[in-house]
């Protein structure tokens, strides 16, 4: 019955903030996504903007369709930003994804979107899954959710972190049918310059923002060691190619140093994960201006694999490289993101802002915040003219998408109260539309 009444309070509303032309947010301790520092003031929305900010009273018309709303001296900051997701696999296991139909998954990623967004995260990079429909269906408000830059099928060789075919399935014909995962855009497999074209552009014909290869082993496929590498440097180049082409970027699943570095000889820009980087090459990362899209996967908490199962021995391999990995990327000044990768377990979905918490091992909260804000959106930007949101994400600045969350606390001195989001989140507003506002009451 709570769940029925949340949908329904999420409804109205919906429909209320998008009758109003504009809504002007007075009294807030404003964080800008950028500077340490708050600003006491007001800020302005009109449509899906923010029109002004002031420390002085903002006039508004008196036609009453300004909605004021009175922050009562609470933190005001940008909408979160999750640089590494797949809303389509996040609450579903592995077997319960192999074994349902594409409805029945798409249902599910449906009610997490609207989860996510309710814990103030008002942007995704999607890095595998046919997203392309829920973006489309969040972008026109048929449902709630937050934005998505979709990569559409992960594209992984033979062998690879993608290959979740039949062991009976190799060899495998070439006039075979496609398998499950590829039929409906979770990962395609690719092997050669070719096919690896082939498959990227299909990705960019469908809408990705960017491209999304397996560079080297996985925890979650079968048949991949941890320590292996994955597609050739040409291979890999024949997808920065053709992305480049479209004017956006490939970024690359990888762990270890061979991986990193082959991927970054053929013109990657971005590594996702990389806990098992060396000095090396962070360095060799730091000095081609690369992205390290990183995750704090710790040991902590129940694990969607079995004790013991070649799955899990990977995860546990995978994660003592977490610590070094963040330092390394302190020591060269590398540009890091900071995403979840939120898969196959619905309660690590349920519960973002711990992994923004486990940060604080290596940053400091002021540092977390604008990294979860305003730096991820700078890797979200480098989709260029492939970027269906080209206005400024992650800042509270005019000109600036209008994704603002006030906070009912301050999580620059205390960045556990965002775990707490039903709570501490008072107001959840993305692209204009008020999703959340429980401080007039």
């Amino acid at each position: 019955m709570k769940r029925h009444l949340l949908t329904f309070a999420i409804l109205l509303s919906v429909l209320f903030a998008m009758a109003q032309k504009s809504v002007l947010i007075n009294n807030v301790q404003i964080f800008n996504g950028k500077d340490e520092k708050t600003i006491t003031g007001n800020v302005l929305i009109v449509n899906n903007l923010i029109s002004k900010i002031s420390t002085a009273p903002i006039p508004t018309n008196k036609s009453g369709e300004t909605m004021i709303i009175d922050g009562k001296g609470k933190f005001l900051m940008p909408g979160l930003i999750d640089a590494h997701t797949h809303i389509m696999m996040e609450s579903l296991s592995i077997m319960e994804l192999m074994n349902s139909d594409i409805q029945f998954i798409t249902i599910n990623a449906v009610k997490s979107a609207e989860k996510d967004l309710l814990q103030g995260f008002t942007t995704f990079r999607d890095l595998s899954g046919p997203s392309f429909g829920l973006q489309k269906a969040i972008d026109i408000g048929l449902i709630a959710g937050p934005r998505i830059y979709p990569s559409g099928a992960m594209i992984s060789q033979t062998g690879g972190h993608g290959d979740f075919l039949s062991p009976n399935d190799v060899p495998r014909d070439a006039a075979a049918n496609l398998d499950f995962t590829e039929r409906f855009n979770f990962g395609m497999i690719a092997d050669g310059e070719d096919q690896v074209l082939k498959r990227v552009r299909e990705q960019l014909r469908l809408g990705a923002t960017q491209i999304k290869l397996a560079a080297g082993g996985g925890v979650s496929s079968y048949y991949d060691p941890l320590d292996v590498s994955q597609f050739t440097e040409e291979e890999m180049k024949a997808a920065v190619d053709a992305a480049e082409n479209w004017g956006t970027y490939v970024t690359v699943h990888a762990y270890t140093p061979r991986a990193i570095q082959t991927a970054l000889r053929a013109g990657v820009v971005c590594i996702d994960h990389a806990q098992l980087i060396d000095d090396a090459t962070a360095k060799m990362v730091a000095d081609r201006g690369a992205w390290l899209s990183l995750q704090p996967f710790t040991d902590e908490g129940e694990s969607a694999y079995a004790e013991g199962s070649p799955n899990r021995i990977k995860q546990q391999t995978m994660m003592r490289g977490t610590d070094s990995a963040y330092l390394f990327a302190k020591k060269y000044n590398v540009k890091t993101a900071f995403g979840t990768d939120c898969l196959f377990q619905p309660k690590h979905a349920a519960n973002r802002a711990g992994d923004l918490t486990k940060l604080l091992k290596w940053y400091t909260s002021y540092e977390i915040l604008k990294m979860a804000t305003s730096t991820n959106a700078q890797l979200l930007a480098m989709s260029g003219p492939r970027n269906p949101y080209p206005n400024k994400l992650g800042v509270i600045e005019e000109g600036a998408y209008a994704d603002v969350l006030l906070i009912d606390g301050n999580p620059l001195v205390n960045l556990k109260i965002l775990e707490d989001y039903d709570k501490a989140i008072l107001l959840i507003i993305k692209d204009g539309v008020i999703y959340k506002n429980t401080i007039s009451k």
